[in-house]
């Protein structure tokens, strides 16, 4: 059941893997439903991506690097209005986002590091520059378009807002694994060292795929497909599925909480919610 009185009927999430610099493109994911019975309206693998579907755009997912942007919340917003015809009620975001700025780890932060540290699941240590302005001007334009950071489950209490989150205590959950998921493409010379390209790619799809169906039994149909190994030109190339995942699994812990089986993890300023 939902915490609050959200809609029972439809409501929509918007699942956000918001880049810490706005050069690099951030993945996007838009979900309706309720009550644990969730499906996906649409992904894409940068903001500009996803507007563009809204426009009648389809992703070209095998072309060119999707463009990096500072977060266009209010578009995004109307975005997903015109994919779903409703207002969005939950947006989630995989970013550092706090009631006040952020000079490097926080009490969230560290409640992750104690409860999935050994799981290889901390999470990564924020800065004043990174994402500093950016994810100010993302937790700032949220609010200002009646999305305000949610911290515990008392603040769930029907109003639209929004939240951070982590994926990958999200995907332990998820998929059943007992440590992190190697999935992540600028890492994966340390998951798998020693080994060529190729072999590295295939090692991702392998995860990616994994992940994509975990989500598909979550989410229903995500309406996109992984390529082949053969049609992937550059580990750089993957990126892009990687961020769709990412967000994916935003938008999924969104409906965890408002389902009601999210924890968050932190303190008044801020939380990191993660699926129970």
């Amino acid at each position: 059941m939902f915490p609050g009185s959200y809609d029972p009927v439809m409501t929509a999430i918007l699942g956000i893997d918001a880049a810490w610099t706005a050069g690099q493109p951030a993945g996007v994911a838009l979900v309706e439903g309720s009550c644990g019975d969730w499906r996906t309206v649409a992904v894409a693998p940068s903001y500009g991506a996803f507007i563009d579907l809204a426009d009648g755009v389809s992703v070209d997912w095998q072309g060119a690097r999707p463009a990096g942007l500072w977060p266009p919340v209010g578009d995004l917003l109307a975005a997903a209005r015109r994919l779903c015809g409703r207002d969005v009620v939950l947006v989630t975001v995989d970013m550092p986002i706090a009631e006040q700025p952020i000079t490097g780890r926080r009490e969230a932060d560290r409640a992750i590091a104690r409860a999935f540290g050994k799981r290889w699941c901390a999470t990564h240590s924020p800065t004043p520059e990174r994402p500093g302005k950016l994810g100010y001007h993302l937790m700032t334009a949220l609010s200002e378009h009646g999305l305000p950071l949610v911290t515990s489950v008392d603040q769930l209490d029907g109003r639209r807002c929004s939240a951070e989150v982590y994926p990958h205590p999200a995907l332990l959950t998820l998929l059943g694994d007992e440590y992190r998921v190697p999935y992540k493409v600028s890492r994966s010379g340390r998951y798998w060292p020693g080994t060529t390209v190729t072999k590295r790619i295939g090692c991702l799809l392998e995860q990616m795929r994994r992940i994509a169906l975990g989500l598909e039994g979550r989410l229903g149909p995500t309406g996109f497909r992984l390529p082949n190994a053969d049609r992937v030109p550059s580990l750089a190339h993957l990126k892009r599925y990687e961020n769709a995942l990412d967000a994916l699994v935003c938008a999924w812990v969104g409906a965890c909480i408002l389902d009601g089986t999210a924890v968050a993890f932190g303190d008044d300023t801020a939380a990191i919610w993660v699926p129970a």
